[in-house]
């Protein structure tokens, strides 16, 4: 199962990238949990300094934007 964490403070873009998290999940044929981390602290300790952003078992793979469920899918299939 794969961890797919969606940092953020709760934001529309953050909403949106969770709903594509989501469906690029089910898109790569996946399980996996995602979860969303709102807490600063957290967010910070992943490096992550602009939100929306997106960790896959506890490495970030994108800051700043919001992926497509296409985008997130191939990075699920790695």
């Amino acid at each position: 199962m794969k961890l797919v964490q969606i940092l953020g403070t709760g934001c529309p873009k953050c909403e949106k990238l969770k709903k594509n998290a989501e469906e690029g999940a089910k898109l790569a044929g996946v399980e996996a949990l995602v979860e969303k981390i709102t807490d600063i602290g957290q967010i910070t300790a992943f490096g992550v300094m602009m939100t929306p952003a997106l960790a896959i078992d506890g490495e970030v793979k994108a800051v700043g934007r919001v992926l497509s469920p296409e985008e997130i899918q191939k990075l699920l299939a790695n």
